[in-house]
């Protein structure tokens, strides 16, 4: 999934906090990060992950994303999962989405919207 962007660097390094993915590319103006580097077997078994690829782009962002990531914490309430994410510079944004509902739609540092799902963390 590429993502346009004008700081690569900074969305990859706020997406790699969120996600817990490493940095797997990085060229001039471009930078790749997912769960794990694969290696070339993994590649060509096709056993490889989906990755994020940030690219610089001139122009800002304009209009709401018509795709979009959701997050669902495993370790946390969702709560404490959108704490954490506005620690990390995320906000939170209105879509229209209205206020009967049980997720949470924040944006990361350049305004790519989000959601946070329910938590799927074992409750007690």
């Amino acid at each position: 999934m590429t993502v346009d962007c004008h700081d690569p660097e900074r969305l990859a390094a706020f997406w790699c906090a969120v996600l817990d993915f490493k940095v797997i590319d990085r060229s001039e103006g471009k930078v790749e990060i997912g769960s794990w580097v694969p290696t070339v077997e993994d590649i060509r078994a096709r056993q490889m992950p989906p990755t994020l690829q940030f690219i610089q782009v001139p122009e800002g962002k304009t209009v709401k994303n018509r795709l979009h990531l959701d997050v669902s914490p495993i370790d946390g309430s969702t709560e404490d999962e959108v704490t954490r994410l506005l620690g990390l510079g995320a906000t939170t944004t209105d879509v229209g989405q209205g206020s009967d509902r049980n997720w949470v739609v924040m944006a990361d540092p350049e305004g790519n919207e989000f959601d946070v799902l329910r938590t799927l963390a074992p409750q007690n």
